[in-house]
């Protein structure tokens, strides 16, 4: 059921005050330059689905017959369950690395859908899964918190590591350096293959997302008590924690920063999203949907369904942020103004979403198994693709964005070609 319609109110909360502003305006091609020299941003980072939280998902949202349409022209097949993760190497963008509810990760040929190995012997749910910065190495890791290395070219095993129960993992953007945070509120970063370690001790709570900031010295990991923390990736010590009412009031979802890593945003079930910024770690502004109420029941013996921020991102080429919720909303800000630019809807929760790039283009994929284009400077819908017969978990899209390849509860991947007029 769609929110009531009416004006996306920018808030804070209560008497809270915008110590500092960051400004927003384009930098210069000087400021580009120093601040891009020696930085790879070709990390895919997607953030990794909750697989608790859509295990419970019976196909929610998905249409009598939408089997029928396929868009797609390549399904891969080898998993006999629902698959959470998918991941594209970022050097060729030729392979795919997906895990899955059956135990298990593949890496295959993403033009044909050719089995290159199998990434054996974990036992639990596969939910993380991918490349190094450069390709060389893929990673794997289960809900048990059993972590595994593969060198791509040998398809051989080159390290493991087993922690606690696994929320998220992330390679580094510009060296072989994992990074990853589990149930007990650590986060874990090791040097591969050497195993070299080092700890980051949270709260007494899951370390529920995070994301290495672009200048690769600094990440950005929140709780599921509401907090986040910056980290100093080389000294092991907190740089800033956002508590209280500068965090969220409940666990966080999901964290993205900009291209530069200047700015920071969080989402959380609260249904807020907050912007950051990474050098003072002060909240610049806080976006809340006013008129976001939970969806009534839709059937006897159903309950309301709460509404939460599932995915957020941040547009390379205007200064624009996309934010994904629960209830369908996908909802374009203008960090310039600060104000709500456009709201998308959708017929059932979004999923993720990711920004193209280099152009303002944003993707979704949701639970009723379509992914679907839009452009965030008219807010209108460019394409859709279907192909799926239930919600769409995960998906990944390739460098010239020609391609998106999708997980599905339906234990398929696929590999969508995306044409757009205008290119």
């Amino acid at each position: 059921m769609e929110p009531a319609e009416g004006p996306g109110a920018l808030g804070f909360h209560g008497d809270e005050e915008i110590i500092e502003v960051v400004e927003l305006g384009p930098p210069g091609p000087d400021d580009l330059a120093d601040e891009m020299e020696d930085v790879d941003f070709d990390d895919e980072g997607a953030e990794e689905p909750d697989a608790e939280a859509w295990e419970t998902e019976d196909d929610e949202g998905v249409e009598d017959g939408m089997e029928a349409q396929d868009d797609s022209e390549v399904t891969f097949s080898l998993h006999s369950a629902s698959v959470f993760c998918v991941s594209l190497d970022p050097k060729t963008n030729t392979l795919a690395v997906t895990g899955g509810e059956d135990d298990k990760a593949f890496v295959w040929r993403v033009s044909d859908g050719e089995l290159l190995f199998e990434c054996s012997g974990h036992k639990d749910s596969v939910t993380c899964a991918g490349f190094s910065h450069d390709s060389v190495f893929v990673a794997t890791g289960d809900m048990s918190g059993l972590i595994k290395v593969w060198r791509v070219d040998t398809k051989e095993e080159v390290w493991s590591f087993e922690v606690g129960d696994l929320e998220w993992m992330e390679w580094h953007p510009q060296a072989h350096v994992l990074l990853a945070g589990t149930a007990d509120g650590n986060s874990w970063m090791w040097k591969i293959p050497s195993g070299d370690c080092k700890t980051f001790q949270g709260p007494a709570c899951p370390a529920t997302c995070g994301r290495i900031l672009p200048d690769g010295k600094r990440a950005v990991v929140g709780y599921e008590d509401g907090t986040m923390r910056i980290w100093d990736l080389k000294q092991g010590t907190s740089l800033h924690v956002l508590k209280g009412q500068d965090g969220h009031q409940d666990p966080l979802t999901c964290v993205a920063s900009n291209q530069d890593g200047s700015l920071i945003m969080t989402g959380s079930v609260d249904c807020h999203a907050k912007l950051v910024n990474s050098s003072t770690g002060k909240v610049v502004c806080v976006f809340k949907m006013e008129s976001m109420a939970p969806r009534a029941p839709t059937g006897e013996g159903e309950e309301a369904e709460s509404n939460s921020v599932e995915s957020l991102g941040f547009c390379n080429v205007m200064p624009l942020a996309a934010v994904g919720y629960l209830d369908g909303t996908l909802a374009i800000y203008d960090l310039s103004t600060q104000s709500l630019r456009h709201k998308c809807q959708h017929e059932s929760g979004i999923v993720q979403l990711l920004w193209e790039e280099s152009s303002a283009v944003v993707y979704t994929c949701s639970l009723d198994g379509a992914v679907r284009l839009w452009d965030a400077r008219s807010g209108k819908m460019i394409s859709e693709y279907r192909g799926h017969s239930a919600e769409i978990l995960d998906f990944a899209v390739n460098k010239d964005a020609s391609i998106v390849v999708t997980t599905s509860g339906d234990h398929q991947a696929k590999v969508f070609c995306v044409q757009r007029p205008d290119r």
